[in-house]
């Protein structure tokens, strides 16, 4: 084994997940900018600066002002390695964010002080409940203003089932934020609106015994407010426990605002003591520990044409023990072969560095000629093990893709098909009709927007999109059905998928069972696998 253990206990690898218009892009900006990433923090939705949000790059997103992809951003700050995985905040993408919570070892929960927890975060959360993965709370958007403070907590509790440990305090908000009492040391820190953009603040800290400089900070009306709800708050708040955290059970809650830069990094710093080094992964051969084992990763997204010029598809891993050496020989167990990997990177949204090592918890991109899938493991070439798969969503929208020019038949089916296999779409064709069409199916209909726009703009094929009525999929698993002769019911459409598997539509959930009452042996499973 290498002596991995100082570069691997150095990194921090975690996702930034929130429902969309939380602030989660600005967050992850000024993260960068205090890890010296970049200079600037871009407005994302260009309004204060003509420049995008560095993680948004793919034009439609511009366009949009939301993520639809994740990114992965890797920078430097105070002797730790982090590696941040910003996922589209978007309800429409979120089986991107579930395969990039895979990837995570913690998550970065972003929510909105005048909103409290929306629909979208309580999916997420979900996604990361079942993982049993740490989650950290930033409540965002403090200088504007928010519900009850009280209020948001209990929202969270009773809303996601995680207890919550504030380690600071707001004093107001909107245009009465004066800033927020740190409960640790027991001291006020006064908010000042630095200019958009700069780390710089002018920040005050005052001890909490120092009552004349309180008063002169924060006003009277304030201070008793602060002191009545400290005070509840010591008596009836969960205290802190770390093991707690790294279980899943209880979320530390910071309070602030990314936009105009208080109490980021504050609540980088905190959080970087409480999360935790790179985690060990379940494989079929054991448990994988990440500096006690050689190099092994797995690929959990895909993502064609990130560099126009070249047409190229890239897969992501997440390398999950040892070290990446350029130049090395692996096993790439699904396709049972051993290779280099070509061009190892590390992505800055769409900028890019060659790499000559990485280590367990740095995700890395490799040029990808076609023969990997999501959920694929790769490890030394005289090991073979898998690590757990990561399930298919089912899709719950579906429509009939005509291409309009018949003369692009050849860019229409590879454009289509290199969309699918980064798993932002699955594709099906009718069976046994002979008929040339292609069926999408999506989890969230936003998708069929971005396949039309990504067909014009990357391949110059133009669509059709005629909307069919089925919402059910059950991919077939007994092994000895014969599609021919399945009994159906009338809204049941029969269809393949890539893979050539059978699959069953139904556009009524009543159907699924009728079918099976009427076709003794046959199996079927909601979701597909990898």
């Amino acid at each position: 084994m290498g002596n991995y253990d100082k570069e691997i206990n150095r990194r921090r690898t975690f996702a930034i997940i929130s429902h969309p218009d939380a602030g989660k892009t600005t967050l992850t900006e000024k993260f960068l900018l205090y890890g010296g990433a970049i200079n600037l923090a871009g407005s994302v939705k260009g309004k204060a600066t003509a420049r995008h949000a560095v993680s948004d790059w793919m034009e439609i997103e511009k366009e949009r002002g939301i993520s639809v992809t994740s990114s992965v951003l890797q920078f430097e700050y105070d002797g730790f390695c982090i590696n941040i995985l910003d996922t589209p905040g978007h309800q429409d993408f979120s089986e991107d964010t579930y395969r990039t919570l895979m990837a995570a070892d913690s998550a970065v929960m972003v929510i909105d002080a005048s909103k409290g927890v929306e629909a979208q975060t309580r999916k997420l959360f979900k996604v990361c409940g079942m993982r049993g993965i740490p989650i950290f709370t930033f409540i965002n958007k403090m200088d504007r203003d928010a519900n009850d403070t009280f209020e948001l907590l209990d929202d969270i509790e009773k809303e996601l089932g995680i207890e919550t440990c504030p380690i600071n305090w707001p004093i107001g908000s909107g245009k009465g934020f004066k800033g927020v009492y740190d409960r640790k040391r027991k001291c006020v820190i006064t908010y000042s609106d630095t200019e958009k953009g700069t780390k710089e603040g002018a920040s005050k800290e005052i001890d909490s015994n120092d009552k004349e400089g309180l008063l002169e900070a924060i006003g009277e009306d304030a201070l008793g407010t602060l002191n009545d709800e400290i005070e509840l708050l010591d008596g009836a708040a969960a205290d802190f426990d770390i093991d707690q955290v790294r279980n899943g059970k209880l979320t530390p809650v910071f309070f602030g605002s990314a936009l105009t830069n208080f109490g980021v990094q504050f609540f980088l710093e905190h959080f970087l003591e409480m999360t935790t080094t790179p985690l060990s992964r379940k494989s079929d051969a054991g448990v994988i520990s990440p500096a006690e084992h050689d190099f092994s990763a797995f690929v959990f997204k895909i993502q064609a044409n990130m560099n126009k010029a070249h047409r190229d598809r890239v897969a992501f891993m997440r390398i999950c023990s040892g070290k990446y050496e350029a130049s090395m020989e692996v096993k790439h167990v699904q396709g049972n072969r051993v290779m280099r990997l070509s061009q190892p990177q590390q992505i800055m949204a769409d900028e890019r560095k060659i790499l000559d090592e990485a280590y367990a918890g740095d995700i890395i991109g490799v040029f990808d000629p076609g023969v990997f899938s999501i959920g694929d493991t790769l490890c030394m070439p005289k090991e073979e093990f898998r690590y757990e798969g990561i399930p298919t969503f089912a899709p719950e929208h579906f429509a009939r893709v005509r291409q309009i020019d018949t003369m692009k038949r050849k860019q229409f089916v590879k454009g289509v098909e290199q969309i699918a296999q980064e798993g932002a779409i699955q594709i099906f064709r009718e069976f046994n009709t002979g008929m040339e069409e292609i069926i999408v199916g999506v989890v969230g209909v936003l998708q069929f927007d971005v396949l039309k726009y990504r067909l014009e703009n990357e391949y110059n094929v133009e669509i059709k999109l005629e909307p069919l009525p089925y919402e059910h999929i059950r991919w077939i698993t007994s092994t000895d059905t014969d599609l021919d002769s399945i009994v159906g019911t009338s809204d049941m459409k029969k269809v393949t998928d890539l893979k050539d598997h059978p699959l069953l539509l139904f556009v009524n959930p009543w159907s699924v069972k009728m079918v099976l009452d009427r076709n003794e042996g046959l199996t079927l499973e909601e979701f597909g696998r990898n």
